[in-house]
């Protein structure tokens, strides 16, 4: 696969295509005529009429159906070089556009395009996509992007509506879960370490395909990982956005659950899926396999029993940073009186009543920690070293999703195929305009913050939260509340001059300045993901394994949902060591690929990632 110059980046405004659009356009006729063309073009392989359906600076990303990976191609020269490598592989046919999701769409008054869906089947599987035409001066309508998406895998469906278990298993229901929960009749297909909503929604999928997964999680309960978290804590996106596959929240839940509340539905998810957990156990080392399988997997229970595993797939689902503090090394910590905790220990204010407390770190977990002792009267200060990219979650959350997830929107399944069908270099200059947008909306707020001194950023590129949190994950705070009591007061703010060092009653700052403290919190995020899963791995195999977040030179994240050998040099050597890591709605979405890819496997039918 050789390299393409990539084109020139910009929306594709009217101005642009130099066109304009009849109000009352047919879209569904417009749509059909262009897929007609589409599909035969892609039927009979004919790369280059393919490519002239597109316009010069088109967008197709790909999962899984046409590379058995995760790829976005730009422009109509690295479009075609992908058809022409690609389809002889895996000869798309039967293209069936969805009439019932044609629509036109209109984000901007210079932005208009017809967004169509539609079904397709390759040799190994059944797939969707979803292209979206623009306008050109001639009158003709071209694609801008294109999405193709694997959906299931031709002979092996998921197991669920009519495919479910038929059996009654009279009376012998409770003797067979607690069997196959122990493992004694049969080993597990998969190992999965980590029990968190990413564990949870692989397992899930897999079960669905008919690969027994044990879920392995240190904690005593499942769920814990959320309830140990501070005790004020909630989901900062609505619910709506969050649904698990197979098992919706109730209708009644509240907008942003209580983070004890999510971790109690995690415990229920798995008992109602009857995923096998064990928790109070520990995944202590992933070694290569010495009987015929990939992976010798030593897991130890809480009784300290050691049971060992030959499986061909483990899935790492860690969470970000997979829960080491990030601690930065500022001196004489040793020299400080006070207590000195990073937000992962803190719990909950109540614990520090009457003492001065100092929260270093101006995101999201910052915010929500200061909330919290604000809230119960107690001094805080938040020391901000670097500026925050602000915008509230209730006009922020909609306006970035595209208005895709809403109380009464579209299906889950639906939205969740648009929003992946946005390039995220594409999005980042959508966002450019939304931001400009929320600016607007946030107004009172923003000015607010800036009156006190709070450092603002619009994100990369004045690109917004999206993409901070593809990039690092961090970096923003969507508002729900905390920004206010910054404005007011209630919650101090030092935002002038770094951090020197520690000072028995509290900090000193490099302009000579100092802040009284009893407490020092460091709410500054987590280390490298991947040092979790060095400690787990023989040294031999580390230079392997790639970044675990973050966008590559295509704008697809890193190793999320695939291999975590990536497309680096020594793939080989971790082959079937899967990442799976993200928000509630990135694991319901990409819990699919990886129990796809590893069903793929199994069943001999995977074929090679372009």
């Amino acid at each position: 696969m050789s390299t393409v110059a990539t084109p020139i980046r910009s929306l594709p405004t009217l101005r642009k295509l130099g066109s304009t659009v009849d109000c009352n356009l047919d879209a569904h006729a417009v749509s059909k005529e262009w897929f007609l063309g589409f599909a035969d073009a892609m039927g009979s392989r004919n790369y280059m009429a393919v490519a002239s359906l597109l316009v010069e600076d088109a967008f197709w990303r790909d999962m899984l159906a046409l590379t058995w990976d995760f790829h976005t191609y730009e422009g109509r020269n690295a479009i075609h070089q992908f058809v022409a490598d690609q389809l002889p592989k895996f000869k798309p046919s039967a293209f069936r556009i969805r009439n019932d999701l044609t629509r036109l769409h209109v984000p901007y008054e210079d932005i208009v395009c017809i967004q169509a869906f539609f079904n397709f089947e390759t040799t190994v599987g059944y797939a969707s996509g979803i292209f979206r035409l623009v306008p050109l001066a001639d009158g003709s309508w071209k694609a801008h992007t294109l999405f193709t998406n694997l959906e299931d895998l031709r002979g092996f469906p998921e197991k669920i509506g009519a495919l479910r278990d038929h059996e009654p298993y009279h009376g012998k229901w409770i003797e067979s879960r607690e069997r196959e929960r122990e493992f004694l009749d049969e080993e597990p297909g998969v190992v999965i370490i980590g029990g968190g909503q990413n564990g949870l929604t692989v397992a899930a999928r897999l079960k669905a395909f008919g690969i027994n997964a044990l879920v392995v999680e240190r904690n005593k309960r499942i769920g814990d990982s959320w309830r140990n978290r501070y005790a004020t804590l909630c989901v900062h996106d609505p619910v709506w956005f969050d649904h698990l596959p197979y098992m919706p929240f109730p209708s009644f839940w509240p907008v942003y659950p209580p983070a004890a509340k999510l971790g109690d539905w995690l415990e229920t998810y798995a008992h109602s899926l009857e995923l096998n957990v064990w928790t109070s156990s520990e995944v202590v080392s992933v070694e290569p396999g010495t009987q015929g399988k990939k992976w010798s997997v030593k897991v130890i229970r809480s009784d300290r029993r050691e049971r060992i595993f030959q499986v061909n797939h483990v899935v790492f689902a860690l969470g970000f940073g997979s829960g080491l503090p990030n601690l930065p090394n500022i001196p004489c910590q040793t020299e400080f009186k006070g207590h000195i905790l990073h937000a992962s220990q803190h719990k909950q204010a109540t614990e520090f009543i009457g003492k001065k407390v100092v929260v270093i770190g101006a995101c999201t977990s910052a915010h929500g920690i200061c909330a919290d002792y604000a809230d119960h009267g107690i001094d805080v200060t938040m020391v901000q070293r670097s500026s925050t990219c602000v915008t509230s979650a209730r006009e922020g959350i909609p306006r970035l999703t595209g208005g895709l997830y809403l109380e009464c929107g579209l299906p889950t399944d639906i939205a969740d195929r648009i929003n992946a069908s946005f390039p995220n270099f594409l999005l980042k200059l959508v966002h450019q305009r939304v931001m400009t947008d929320l600016a607007e909306a946030d107004r009172d707020t923003l000015d607010g913050l800036r009156r006190v001194g709070f450092k603002l950023n619009m994100g990369d590129d004045d690109s917004g939260p999206v993409q901070l949190i593809w990039k690092r994950g961090g970096g923003y705070y969507f508002d729900i509340g905390a920004s206010q009591k910054i404005i007011d007061g209630k919650i101090k703010l030092k935002s002038n001059g770094s951090i020197a060092r520690f000072i028995p009653n509290g900090l000193l700052f490099e302009d000579g300045s100092t802040l009284d403290a009893e407490v020092v919190i460091f709410a500054t995020g987590y280390a490298d993901g991947r040092a979790a899963y060095l400690r787990l791995l023989p040294g031999s195999l580390h230079d392997a394994v790639q970044p675990l977040w973050g966008l590559n030179d295509e704008g697809e994240l890193y190793s999320v949902a695939r291999e975590i050998g990536g497309r680096g040099p020594q793939a080989a050597k971790v082959a079937g060591l899967w990442a799976m890591l993200g928000n509630l709605a990135i694991c319901r979405f990409h819990s699919k690929h990886v129990a796809l890819q590893i069903k793929a496997y199994e069943e001999g039918i995977f074929g090679e990632r372009y």
